[in-house]
C-alpha cells in the first residue's frame, strides 16, 4: 500500500478550504515568531489536524522555531518532516 497524504477539502464558514494537514498530527517546538503556543495549536486544529504535545511515530510534522530542544532531536531520529514556521505558513490556505 502506498503511503501518501492527500489534500482534503474542508467546508469552513460557507467556504471551501484545501488543507494539506487535514488528519495529521503536528507538534510545535521552540519559540515561534508569529504564534503563541495556544495560537499555533488553534491554527493546527483549524486546519483539521491534531496538535500534539510530544513527538511520536504518529507525528506527521514538527514545526520548529528558535531553540527547539529535544522534540527536534526526536523528530530527526524518527525521520519525521520538520518545517520552519515560514514553511508551515506557506503551505496553509490564506
Amino acid at each position: 500500500m502506498e503511503n501518501r497524504k492527500e489534500t482534503i477539502t474542508m467546508e469552513h464558514k460557507n467556504s471551501v478550504i484545501y488543507s494539506p494537514f487535514y488528519g495529521c498530527t503536528i507538534v510545535a517546538t521552540g519559540k515561534l515568531e508569529h504564534f503563541t503556543r495556544d495560537g499555533i495549536n488553534s491554527k493546527i486544529a483549524s486546519l483539521g489536524a491534531t496538535a500534539g504535545s510530544s513527538v511520536t511515530r504518529k507525528t506527521s510534522y514538527v514545526i520548529c522555531g528558535e531553540k527547539p530542544g529535544s522534540k527536534l532531536t526526536k523528530a530527526q531520529e524518527l525521520g519525521i518532516p520538520v518545517l520552519t514556521e515560514q514553511e508551515f505558513l506557506s503551505m496553509i490556505p490564506a
